[in-house]
């Protein structure tokens, strides 16, 4: 059996919306640029990935800067979902990429590396 990123979503019976680098997402889509420690990137995600006011969890397996998560939330609230908060497998905690993300949700982290 080969695991995929939806499936622990399917796993507890909740949507999954990736978000993705560009070009890789069928259909309209929402992007947002946002800032890297060597440049700039995009990410997008599909325009109608979500009803008005569906509870978001952003999920990723690591937090270090916090750019690419930042975006993620971003790009939950430009869609028209509610971030709820954050979760990581590993965060990175000196590089600080907790401060960059709104300071009213949730960020939780399995592993913290110092």
């Amino acid at each position: 059996m080969e695991l995929t990123e939806s499936a622990p979503a399917t796993a507890v019976q909740i949507g999954f919306v990736p978000v993705r680098k560009p070009g890789k997402l069928p259909g309209a889509v929402t992007g947002v640029d946002y800032a890297l420690e060597y440049g700039t990137d995009r990410l997008e995600i599909q325009s109608d990935a979500f009803n008005r006011g569906d509870r978001v969890l952003v999920v990723d397996d690591l937090l270090a800067t916090g750019g690419t998560a930042a975006a993620c939330a971003e790009l939950v609230t430009t869609a028209g979902g509610q971030l709820c908060g954050f979760a990581f497998v590993a965060e990175l905690v000196g590089l600080g990429g907790r401060q960059r993300l709104p300071q009213q949700h949730p960020v939780e982290s399995l592993i913290l590396y110092s």
